[in-house]
């Protein structure tokens, strides 16, 4: 088993002790045990092995040691499967609904025998839901909602859960030594938030290899379920439920295949359309000369017909429509092939290009470690500067700070960072934005900060109307800078808020107030498109990682990818800006 079935496995055991209301002690040390075991590049089995102590590991005890040399042992955890004859596997997803839970999951399948999300639906379409203790009309119509937005994310994988599942399978593809070259296709490949399938694409010296790669391919430990398996085009199906194709491609077409499987579908056909218009058919097995924009006869039935002039390479394919290779990130048919004929796409930003982070969180309210580590762990990438970000007091269940812990906050930060000149630590806090807009900390407080973000977390299901002029509201505020995770969505648990988010946008360019892009990839937020017009409008972008521990500060990466996709540049992004500069920027060039 891989690391990710392994933390997935210890999830599900974690889920189903919740339901049955386990000691919270018990199921807190399996959650913890999962975020250790998602973090580690060595695969764990390897370690058990080689018998090496999986209790050197933070968060693992002997109780979870056994788990998962078990687990590597077996393929299988005799505990999940004890639990799973009590609970039914489906209650898990009825209780990651919104307005269910684990209390009420578990008195849904007490009372009216319910395990599954389907049957769930069907209970609450013929109103039994409402006539349990706890629940009524309203929970059954947010349930119904809930499941239709259940059906609509459960089609695709989060980028970085696929990101556990595809790179260790490209590590062992390639160990082989049977390919030449694996690389990965689609949307995956094109960084969207979400996957769906997932296309890998080989080349091999020979029919011998290619056979021996596809065997390797179907005999991953993962693999659930063989779909399909021929020569040239093998299927399969990861006990997580995510689907992986593997083709095995001629040297000469790999390159027209990169750009086909890789898509967008959009983009490929406004691709196809330059071709016609020189005189090509351009397909995923190469580039030809064609007689006009229909094919018939030979090249009707035979897509290789025709004078080859490229393919092997996506460079190729590209340079035969007059363009510049496009990076996948653009590739989504929004003005990267016009920009790209006029020589006029970006030079989108970079890793290397930050100097800061500018949300995390510390111990004084929801975060796992102390102010001082995440300090060190902001110098050891590099940063020039960082803001604190810890939650204030309305937010209480994360221990949110008032006015004197705010007080107290600082003079650690002041001990803090006499202690370590090599990088600024910026005073700030993520305000809450109250429901009728006003900010949930004293102005005197406010002033004083580097940098004050704000943010909503409470009352996300106003009307549209409500939510609208309470960020609206919040954002006159002259002390505010910058507006966090500005929709509030968590990819696959929660909706976007409703509001009307052109309208927050302007009052930004107004107020000269910046938006953050989320790089937590539960987030990413905010999304692509939005990113997009907060570029068109002059919008200043900051990109941070909202960390609860110093693991969590590497998910910049995927912030990056996500302006990357929305054509960032370096100068969209604030904190690419040195330290003095930034602060000007925001308006507080002498705080602190």
């Amino acid at each position: 088993m891989d690391n990710a079935s392994l933390a997935r496995t210890l999830s599900e055991v974690a889920d189903m002790l919740e339901i049955e209301g386990a000691n919270p002690f018990r199921i807190r040390a399996y959650r913890n045990a999962v975020r250790t075991i998602e973090t580690q590049t060595t695969p764990l089995c390897k370690w058990v092995a080689d018998d090496k102590p999986l209790t050197d590991l933070q968060g693992i005890g002997k109780e979870m040691a056994s788990h998962i040399a078990e687990m590597c042992e077996t393929g299988q955890l005799t505990q999940r499967e004890d639990l799973a004859e009590r609970i039914p596997a489906g209650l898990i997803d009825v209780m990651r609904l919104p307005g269910v839970g684990p209390k009420k999951a578990a008195k849904l399948f007490e009372e009216l025998g319910i395990g599954t999300v389907d049957e769930l639906e069907e209970a609450a379409q013929a109103e039994k839901v409402r006539e349990l203790a706890g629940f009524g009309a309203k929970s059954e119509a947010k349930i119904l909602q809930g499941i239709e937005d259940f059906r609509h994310h459960t089609a695709r994988v989060r980028l970085d859960h696929a990101d556990r599942h595809i790179q260790p399978l490209l590590e062992y593809l390639r160990d082989g030594g049977e390919a030449k070259t694996v690389e990965v296709a689609g949307s995956y490949r094109r960084r969207r938030e979400t996957v769906g399938d997932v296309d890998l694409l080989a080349i091999v010296e020979n029919p011998e290899a290619g056979t021996t790669l596809m065997q390797r391919f179907l005999d991953y430990p993962q693999v659930a379920e063989v779909q399909m398996a021929g020569d040239t085009r093998g299927s399969v199906r990861f006990g997580s439920g995510l689907q992986v194709d593997l083709r095995i491609l001629p040297p000469e077409s790999y390159g027209a295949a990169l750009v086909y499987f890789t898509g967008s579908k959009e983009h490929n056909v406004r691709l196809r359309q330059r071709g016609v218009e020189a005189g090509l058919r351009i397909s995923e097995y190469g580039v030809f000369k064609s007689d006009g924009e229909e094919a018939d006869g030979d090249e009707a039935d035979d897509p290789t017909a025709g004078e080859r002039v490229g393919g092997a390479d996506e460079a190729e394919v590209y340079a035969a429509v007059g363009l510049p290779w496009i990076l996948p990130e653009l590739r989504e048919d929004r003005g990267e092939i016009t920009a790209a004929a006029k020589d006029e796409l970006p030079e989108l930003i970079t890793l290397d290009d930050l100097r800061g982070d500018l949300q995390m969180h510390s111990t004084w309210s929801d975060g796992k470690t102390s102010i001082e580590e995440m300090l060190v762990a902001c110098a050891e990438r590099g940063y020039e500067y960082f803001a604190l970000t810890d939650h204030s007091k309305a937010l209480a269940m994360t221990g949110g700070l008032d006015a004197e812990r705010v007080r107290q906050q600082w003079e650690e930060i002041d001990e803090v960072q006499a202690r370590h000149p090599e990088i600024r630590l910026l005073k700030s806090l993520e305000v809450d934005i109250l429901a009728d807009g006003s900010l949930d900390l004293e102005d005197e407080l406010l002033e004083k900060m580097d940098v004050v973000l704000v943010s909503v977390h409470s009352r996300m299901s106003l009307p549209a109307d409500q939510q609208t002029e309470r960020i609206l509201t919040a954002l006159a505020h002259p002390e505010v800078d910058i507006l966090a995770h500005p929709t509030g969505r968590r990819l696959g648990h929660r909706k976007a808020m409703d509001f009307d988010v052109d309208a927050v946008l302007e009052a930004c360019a107004e107020h000269g107030v910046a938006v953050e892009l989320n790089a937590n990839p539960e987030r990413l937020d905010l999304k692509d498109s939005h990113l997009m017009r907060a570029r068109e409008l002059g919008i200043p972008v900051v990109i941070s990682t909202d960390a609860h521990n110093p693991r969590s500060l590497g998910l910049m990466r995927y912030g990056i990818e996500q302006a990357r996709r929305a054509w960032l540049r370096p100068a969209d992004v604030l904190n690419t800006l040195p330290l003095d500069e930034f602060l000007t920027a925001i308006g507080h060039p002498e705080a602190g």
